[in-house]
């Protein structure tokens, strides 16, 4: 665990840099806070800011120049005691440009925002879309109009948006925070306007100079625009103190917390449990009780469907119910099939969901949400199990009857993928496609449809097929150099921060940062009554 908490220190630490220190000393130049200066500054001491989407865009945009972070800053924090979206477009990358993955992130932010009816702040510096790759950012359902339509959706919802325009607000853009409740400026650095001094030239031969056609005394005293303006980015930042310190109290969605216990069992020693070997088999209980309340762990069903395990705990004073992988070997029962009956087995997990760990699980999930329990997934999952006698048991009918207890959830899920998320596990164990209202990976995490070594096998056997069919020979030699590039391609393709850069998790984390992650998460979600009733709809039996 050592190098990977390093790996993932050092690309903490170069990602936050943003553009780097040359465009950051160009911002302190011109009187501006940075993105991340003005995050610090506006949320309370000594209080804890999650990131959504750190390492989005790592990777992508190379032949443009890169987009570290998406060019945008976001998390949840608290302002004034009251948790928050906060969205802070990063002037260090790209002038704060718009790129696809930018829209992506500002709309996962957003989507937090509605699913748990958390107020949301936008600190707006950005020159508006990337022009070099528009027709990836402009006109599709989740591209940047959508931003505008959830403005508007939030806006009748009741769900607060403060707007602070301390840079550069352009053409589109400058709907998101004129759509706000409240839009803020600032004086000498902040502009907002449909279209520039150079495009307004152009367009109808006016020559006007930024701050009469759009800065913070046309819109604060003549437009009508903005709402106030402030003299520097600091004062502007106290104001938006001061609205949300008087706003009043939120619906609550009853989730039970009583007072945190740290766990019993030392958290570090999470370092030590989770084996190097990705097939080597550990106990999953032994991390619960590093990541729980106390230790405890009222287990459901233990004896039966082991491969999963299911149960009731509490983090950070929250009650939980946790759905894990098992990855122990342990004495199994047999099961009737179309082999017959079998005696006791001995079988290695290896994340493997069997029948009756599916079956256990989709109970578990409906007695979550009978008593209004949120659910945490703890993934190490390779798939359902495979071979006549687990098809002939029905395996289909009875993963399908997770996935569908999974879909139908209306408690807040959270997703954790600690080690392997492969395949039909992955959606079973609530991945991205399944709504987790937060989802992390360890350094340890990888997400595909197979591992790595079974995928390159099959896409070797793809490759010397479609090779012989044209005629040509393949030597031993040849086969393994093959083999060797498309298993170095496919990990690339498996690593936390390939899956982090398209925003499938949500963060890359520190294991020891899980319980705040999770009590964070949870706490967003009881600002959101429950409003839907479960309902599971029809299930194979």
């Amino acid at each position: 665990m050592t190098p990977l908490l390093d790996e993932l220190n050092r690309k903490a630490a170069q990602t936050k840099l943003g553009g780097g220190p040359k465009k950051i000393d160009d911002q302190h130049r011109k009187g501006k806070l940075t993105a991340r200066e003005r995050i610090d500054y506006l949320i309370d001491n000594g209080t804890s800011f999650i990131e959504i989407g750190l390492f989005a865009g790592e990777g992508l945009y190379t032949e443009h120049g890169g987009c570290p972070s998406g060019g945008v800053v976001i998390g949840i924090g608290y302002v004034a005691g009251r948790q928050c979206i906060i969205v802070a477009n990063d002037a260090t990358v790209k002038a704060g440009a718009w790129f696809p993955i930018t829209a992506k992130k500002n709309l996962r932010a957003q989507e937090i925002a509605m699913e748990n009816r958390l107020p949301i702040i936008y600190l707006v510096d950005s020159a508006g879309v990337y022009l070099p790759l528009q027709d990836e950012v402009f006109a599709d359902k989740e591209h940047f109009g959508r931003i505008f339509r959830n403005n508007a959706q939030m806006s009748a919802m009741g769900i607060v948006q403060v707007a602070a325009i301390m840079g550069s607000c352009v053409a589109g853009g400058a709907y998101l925070p004129i759509m706000s409740d409240e839009a803020l400026i600032v004086e000498g650095t902040g502009s907002i306007f449909l279209a520039g001094p150079y495009l307004v030239k152009a367009s109808i031969g006016e020559d006007v100079d930024a701050e009469t056609l759009g800065g913070a005394s046309t819109h604060s005293e003549i437009s009508g625009v903005t709402d106030n303006k402030y003299p520097d980015d600091k004062s502007c930042l106290d104001a938006i103190r001061r609205i949300f310190d008087k706003m009043g109290e939120p619906e609550k969605a009853g989730f039970n917390r009583t007072k945190t216990v740290l766990p019993a069992q030392n958290p570090e020693e999470i370092y030590s449990l989770l084996p190097s070997d990705r097939v080597k088999p550990y106990d999953m209980r032994e991390i619960i009780a590093r990541l729980v309340d106390n230790s405890e762990f009222d287990e459901y069903k233990e004896l039966y469907g082991q491969t999963i395990l299911c149960g009731y705990a509490r983090i950070d004073g929250w009650a939980v119910g946790i759905v894990a992988n098992q990855r122990k070997v342990v004495k199994a029962k047999g099961r009737t099939g179309a082999g017959g009956t079998s005696g006791p087995v001995e079988m290695q997990m290896g994340g493997v969901i069997y029948s009756d760990s599916a079956d256990k699980a989709a109970r578990f999930i409906m007695n979550c949400n009978q008593k209004k329990i949120p659910l945490v997934f703890l993934q190490d999952v390779t798939g359902f199990m495979v071979g006549s006698r687990s098809e002939q048991g029905g395996i289909i009918k009875d993963g399908a009857k997770m996935v569908n207890a999974v879909a139908n959830s209306v408690v807040p899920k959270f997703t954790v993928v600690v080690g392997n998320s492969y395949g039909a596990g992955n959606y079973a164990m609530c991945g991205k496609a399944y709504d987790p209202r937060l989802i992390v990976a360890w350094p340890t995490a990888q997400m595909a449809v197979m591992s790595g070594a079974s995928a390159a096998k099959t896409l070797l056997q793809i490759q010397v097929a479609s090779l012989k069919a044209r005629g040509e020979t393949i030597t031993p030699e040849k086969e393994q150099e093959l083999l060797q590039k498309i298993t170095n391609q496919y990990n690339e393709q498996l690593s936390p921060y390939y899956a982090a850069a398209r925003l499938w998790v949500d963060a890359v984390i520190d294991p020891l940062d899980t319980r705040t992650w999770i009590s964070m998460g949870i706490e967003a979600a009881n600002h959101a009554p429950i409003t839907k009733p479960f309902n599971v709809g029809v299930i194979q039996t």
